[in-house]
């Protein structure tokens, strides 16, 4: 009887903190896969940056030092993401994501976190750090101003 109780409680802490330990550099991303490849993805993504120039990010700083821009490109070693930024001006939050190939004519697109305003460091994940009534209001607008919005630039 001792077994089992020690057991259960094994299996339940096990549960309750296996949730703080999720794999890989970003385990709370919201992923949208694409059927175009990345190429076709990154392109729409720069005219849609084009024809929306409020979406891109002016200068940041950091530590309220400095001015940085933040470029779009891949990550550096390993090379797995090709990261870009968004900029809610309306809001002053900058938007991470990132593309993947995830396939011949797939892509894996990500919402990744949410930095509130120009000075780096005050970054929430998507699936994370939000409440869940904010966290399906940040998808959703991501969605409806973002990912809509390059979908019909591909098409």
């Amino acid at each position: 009887m001792v077994f089992i109780k020690s057991f259960l409680i094994v299996i339940i802490l096990s549960r309750i903190t296996a949730c703080n330990f999720a794999p890989g550099s970003y385990p709370y991303a919201e992923e949208y896969e694409l059927n175009y490849s990345e190429e076709q993805l990154k392109t729409a993504i720069n005219k849609f940056k084009e024809e929306y120039p409020e979406y891109i990010v002016p200068k940041v700083t950091i530590n309220n030092q400095g001015s940085w821009d933040l470029p779009d490109g891949q990550s550096e070693e390993p090379a797995h993401w090709y990261g870009v930024y968004f900029y809610y001006k309306n809001e002053n939050k900058i938007v991470f994501t990132w593309t993947r190939p995830a396939g011949k004519d797939k892509t894996t697109f990500a919402f990744v976190s949410i930095n509130d305003g120009l000075n780096l460091g005050n970054w929430k994940r998507i699936n994370k750090d939000f409440s869940r009534s904010e966290n399906k209001l940040q998808k959703e607008k991501f969605e409806r101003l973002i990912l809509n919005e390059i979908k019909k630039q591909i098409q």
